[in-house]
C-alpha cells in the first residue's frame, strides 16, 4: 500500500532560519526521483535547490511562490512505495526512513553541503476542531465525524489530481456552493463553524492586517481556496469611491484600515538579501565606531602596467585584481587591519590569513563574496575567481560558504561612476578600502601640471583595532603601490 511521506524545508546552514519558494520545480501528479529537485528557494545568503529525499508521486505543495517558509515547514507530500504487484514493501517509520523491518524510503541526503544529514522526521499538526451541533452530528455520521477530526491544519496550495487517489492526500471534502466572482465580498464561506481554506499565511496576514473577515469572501481557487488576489481584490473594492457601485463592497461589510498606514505609496517586504543587508549593515552602525579617511592617487602608472601586462599574452588581467594584490600586500605590513573585534571576550581577533570580499551590485541585491586565500594567490588567479565569484552572483548561485568569512572588503564603487565614498563596514570585519573612479584630471607630476588618470582612495575603519595613524598607514602605502606599482615587488 502506498504510504505519503512529509518533507519539510531542511536546515539550509550557516544559521538560516526561513527561506522564500521562488520557484517550483515540479508539480502536483508528477512523479519524482530520490534527491530531485523540488523547488528553488532563496535564504538571506544564496538561491539554492532543494532535492526531496523521497520518490515518489508528488500529491501536494505547501506555500505559493513569494511566501517565506521557516526551516521544518512542510513543503511537499510525495506518495511513496506504491507495490507493483501483490509484495508490499515494508513498513515505514514516522520519519520515513523505514519501520524495523522495511528499509529506508529516503536517501537522507536533504540538501549536500548545508548540513543535513538525516531526513526529517514527519509530524502531523491537528488543529482542534469545534464541536459540531447535534443535529449536524447526527445528519454527518460517525465516518465523517472521524474525518473532520483527522483534517489538516494547514492549507496546500495545489490538491492532487482526479487520477491520483484520494487516499494519498489530506484534502478535505469539496465545499459546496456555486462559483462567483473571485473575491466576492458578503458571500460567506460554507464552512463557517471551521478553519477558512487561505492559500497561505501571508494572505490570512494580509486579510488581518487590513481587518478584513475571510469568512466574508469567496475563493477563486481549488475548491473555494482563497487566494492573494481574492484579498486584494476586496480590499480595492472597500476603497473605491463611493460612486463606483462596481468596486463597492457590500454594505455589510467592514474594512478596517491599519492604524497609522500610510494613505499612499507601497510597502516592500525587508527580505532574503535585502533584509539581510537591511539588518547586517544596521548592526554594523550599531557596534562599530568608525572612522573614514582618504587621498587622491595618480593611477597613470598602475594602468600602464596593467596594459603591458596584458599586451603580453595569457589571461587577461583586472583591475579589481591588481587592486585586490595591493590590499593583501599592505594588510601584511599593516595586519591591524585585517581583524575583528570579539565584543563578548572583549579581544581583537587577527588574522593570518586574508580571505578578502568584493562589494558586487546583482539584480537580487548587493552581495558580497569571498576570495580565499587571497594573500597567497597571484594577479591571474584573482582575476578568475573575481570572474567565478561574480558570475554565480548574477546568477545567483552563490553558496552561503561564498558569502561568509571575509576578512577585509575591497569595495570598487568607481563603476558606478562616482568619485568617493564613506561605506558602512562589513560587519564583523574591522576595516574596508573603497575605489572611487578613474579619470583624467589635471595633475602635478614631477614638477608640471599634466593630466594624469586619478582615482581617489578611502578607508572606513574600526576605530577599536587601531587608530588614525595606522589607517593613514595603511592607505598611504596603498596609494604609493597605485602610483608606483614596482613598490609591489618588495613584498612578491
Amino acid at each position: 500500500m502506498a504510504q505519503v511521506l512529509e518533507f519539510k524545508l531542511p536546515d539550509l546552514g550557516e544559521g538560516l532560519t526561513e527561506a522564500e519558494i521562488v520557484r517550483w520545480l515540479v508539480q502536483v501528479g508528477d512523479v519524482v526521483a530520490v534527491d530531485q529537485p523540488v523547488v528553488e528557494v532563496e535564504t538571506a545568503k544564496a538561491m539554492v535547490e532543494v532535492p526531496c529525499p523521497y520518490g515518489g508521486v508528488v500529491t501536494a505543495r505547501f506555500g505559493e511562490e513569494g511566501t517565506e517558509l521557516p526551516v521544518g515547514a512542510p513543503l511537499i507530500t510525495v506518495a511513496v512505495g506504491a507495490p507493483a504487484s501483490g509484495d508490499a514493501l515494508g513498513p515505514a517509520g514516522p520519519a520515513g526512513r523505514g519501520g524495523p523491518d522495511g528499509p529506508a524510503e529516503g536517501s537522507g541526503n536533504v540538501l549536500v553541503g548545508y548540513g543535513t544529514s538525516e531526513a526529517p522526521a514527519r509530524r502531523r499538526r491537528v488543529r482542534p476542531v469545534q464541536p459540531a451541533s447535534p443535529t449536524a452530528s447526527a445528519a454527518t455520521g460517525p465516518a465523517a465525524a472521524a474525518e473532520a477530526a483527522h483534517a489538516p491544519a494547514r492549507a496546500a496550495t495545489d490538491r492532487v489530481p482526479a487520477a491520483v487517489p484520494r487516499a494519498l492526500t489530506d484534502a478535505a471534502p469539496d465545499p459546496a456552493g456555486a462559483p462567483v466572482e473571485a473575491g466576492a465580498v458578503g458571500a460567506p464561506h460554507t464552512a463557517s463553524d471551521g478553519p477558512v481554506p487561505v492559500i497561505s499565511p501571508l494572505v490570512r496576514r494580509l486579510a488581518r492586517e487590513n481587518g478584513l473577515d475571510l469568512r466574508q469572501l469567496t475563493g477563486s481557487g481549488p475548491e473555494g481556496l482563497i487566494l492573494r488576489a481574492d484579498v486584494e481584490n476586496a480590499l480595492r473594492a472597500s476603497a473605491a469611491p463611493v460612486g463606483s457601485r462596481a468596486a463597492r463592497p457590500e454594505p455589510d461589510t467592514v474594512v478596517t484600515p491599519v492604524p497609522g498606514a500610510a494613505a499612499d505609496g507601497r510597502r516592500i517586504p525587508l527580505k532574503g538579501v535585502r533584509g539581510a543587508v537591511a539588518d547586517k549593515l544596521s548592526r554594523s552602525r550599531r557596534e562599530i565606531p568608525d572612522a573614514t579617511c582618504w587621498v587622491d592617487a595618480d593611477a597613470t602608472e598602475l594602468m600602464r602596467a596593467r596594459a603591458a601586462m596584458n599586451a603580453a599574452g595569457g589571461p587577461k588581467i583586472s583591475l579589481l585584481a591588481l587592486l585586490a594584490r595591493i590590499c593583501t600586500a599592505a594588510l601584511a605590513r599593516f595586519p591591524e587591519l585585517n581583524s575583528s573585534v570579539d565584543t563578548e571576550a572583549r579581544e581583537i581577533v587577527r588574522f593570518d590569513h586574508v580571505h578578502l570580499g568584493f562589494a558586487a551590485q546583482t539584480e537580487r541585491g548587493l552581495v558580497v563574496p569571498v576570495v580565499r586565500d587571497a594573500h597567497a594567490r597571484d594577479a591571474e588567479g584573482l582575476t578568475a575567481e573575481f570572474a567565478r565569484l561574480t558570475e554565480a552572483g548574477r546568477a545567483g548561485r552563490l553558496t552561503p560558504g561564498d558569502l561568509t568569512g571575509g576578512t577585509f572588503t575591497l569595495n570598487n564603487y568607481g563603476v558606478f561612476g562616482v568619485d568617493g565614498s564613506t561605506p558602512i563596514v562589513n560587519h564583523p570585519e574591522a576595516a574596508m578600502l573603497g575605489v572611487g573612479r578613474i579619470v583624467p584630471k589635471p595633475w602635478v607630476h614631477e614638477g608640471e601640471l599634466a593630466v594624469r588618470q586619478v582615482v581617489q582612495l578611502s578607508l572606513t575603519f574600526d576605530h577599536r583595532v587601531c587608530d588614525g595613524g595606522t589607517a593613514g598607514g595603511f592607505l598611504r602605502h596603498v596609494a604609493d603601490c597605485v602610483e608606483q606599482p614596482a613598490v609591489l615587488l618588495r613584498t612578491l
